[in-house]
């Protein structure tokens, strides 16, 4: 996808990622390419220790890849596991799942650029966020059960929230792995592209985040991650809240204040007051 020699640093803080920023967005390798790129636990740790920088950084979108051309995340890693016994496996889960929820959490728009195998804990972690793009040579599932084990890092209960119940048991069940294009036709995806084009539709698809006022992005996330486990009711209180919450900040006020000036906006009421500016009483529109 990009070449790391080009532009791309190493911080010993977070190990097995290499990363560069542009225009606000920070492009993130899992650097483990003999190991398939896949998470163990200092990885998963790195991961979890860059986000919160990233985000103190003060960029918008970070873009997720894999280093090389056959793996995006090639799972958990199993050699790592292959040595745990139930209690190792459950503080295992505990972890991955943790950094999942991190990135669920995360105010920034996070993409996962995949190319290449992605399966297991590397799907999970596609899962966790916010787009996906694909490569067209790409293949992606959850195959636990054919090793005698099953997701642990939040596979059941996501994958059925973004494709279904019927689908996902398909894919989990089985431990089958499907192409890009039907990733892409049960919304597993959001894009699927040639690999040379992967870098540019990405960036594409991160512009825009940058333009939007972040405590509404985060807000529009929250609400958003709410609504998969939320009654309807509950989900509904919970968006007036975040709605109420964006009134605190000027951005909105500026904006309908600025249409009325410029004339892209029309109205019979009075134009709004600039409270925070010591403004009173209200100006009518002529």
């Amino acid at each position: 996808m990009a070449d790391p020699a080009v532009g791309w640093q190493v911080d010993d803080r977070f190990p097995n990622l290499v990363f560069r920023e542009e225009d606000r967005v920070m492009w993130v390798q899992i650097d483990r390419p003999v190991d398939r790129n896949a998470l163990d636990t200092v990885t998963i740790a790195s991961l979890s220790d860059q986000l919160a920088a990233v985000a103190v950084a003060g960029c918008r979108a970070v873009v997720y890849q894999g280093a090389g051309e056959e793996h995006f995340i090639g799972g958990a890693d199993g050699v790592e596991m292959a040595a745990f016994g139930p209690h190792e496996a459950r503080a295992f889960s505990h972890r991955i799942q943790a950094l999942f929820e991190r990135m669920e959490d995360s105010p920034l728009f996070l993409v996962a650029a995949i190319d290449g195998l992605c399966f297991g804990g590397g799907l999970e972690f596609a899962l966790s966020c916010d787009l996906r793009i694909a490569t067209d040579r790409s293949r992606l599932g959850l195959p636990e059960v054919r090793l005698g084990i099953i997701p642990g890092g939040g596979g059941t209960q996501r994958l059925p929230r973004v494709i279904g119940y019927g689908r996902a048991a398909e894919m989990i069940l089985g431990g089958r792995l499907v192409s890009a294009d039907a990733a892409r036709s049960m919304g597993l995806v959001h894009a699927v592209v040639a690999p040379g084009d992967l870098a540019a539709e990405a960036t594409q698809r991160t512009v825009w985040s940058t333009r939007i006022p972040i405590h509404a992005f985060a807000a529009a996330k929250r609400a958003l991650r709410l609504a998969r486990s939320l009654p309807l009711r509950d989900g509904l209180r919970a968006e007036a809240e975040g709605f109420a919450s964006c009134f605190t900040h000027r951005e909105f006020a500026d904006a309908v204040r600025e249409q009325l000036a410029d004339g892209r906006l029309k109205t019979t009421r009075a134009v709004p007051v600039d409270r925070e500016r010591g403004r009173h009483g209200h100006i009518q529109n002529t």
